[in-house]
């Protein structure tokens, strides 16, 4: 099932920045794995905010949830989900 997720960051000014560079640091490497495993299908940033919307690949909605709750910088996100279908004009279907 294809999903399109937006991510809006809000990481507290208080925070201390070396716990938050380790917590990026962490986020672009989970955010990478789930890459190369074909489940994050595409990242794009949204110019001018601390944001992305992502193409994600997984069997189900749990899965989804599991996986979105599991980055690093999941607490400090707001997120929305929409689960994708084929459009019958498009010449390439999933």
């Amino acid at each position: 099932m294809l999903y399109m997720v937006e991510m809006i960051v809000n990481i507290p000014h208080s925070m201390d920045p070396e716990v938050a560079n380790e917590i990026k640091r962490r986020e672009k490497e989970y955010s990478q794995q789930l890459q190369r495993e074909g489940k994050w299908r595409h990242l794009w940033r949204v110019v001018g905010e601390y944001a992305n919307v992502s193409i994600f690949d997984v069997a189900s909605n749990d899965e989804l949830h599991q996986l979105l709750s599991g980055l690093p910088l999941f607490p400090y996100m707001q997120i929305k989900v929409k689960p994708l279908g084929n459009h019958p004009s498009s010449i390439v279907q999933e």
